[in-house]
């Protein structure tokens, strides 16, 4: 298992946030959020910012996640 100290090491390489505790509740909520567990709007309420904050900020950092099912994405990138 990965030790604390590691885990805060690569939480300490996002630049976005100053504090390694809002650092980490980002990692939290990324893998959440890609992983179907929690809502953008759950995921900006954890982070305490607005949902168009959140979304912007996925999006600068180049992480994309969707709700849709994977059949759905594949219909959409046949159009």
């Amino acid at each position: 298992m990965v030790s604390r100290e590691a885990l805060q090491e690569i939480a300490g390489n996002i630049q976005i946030f100053p504090e390694i505790e809002q650092k980490e509740r980002f990692l939290f909520v990324v893998v959440a959020l890609v992983s179907r567990i929690i809502s953008l709007k759950k995921a900006a309420e954890i982070m305490e910012l607005e949902v168009e904050v959140l979304l912007q900020l996925l999006e600068i950092m180049g992480i994309e996640f969707s709700y849709l099912s994977n059949e759905d994405i594949a219909i959409e990138k046949s159009w």
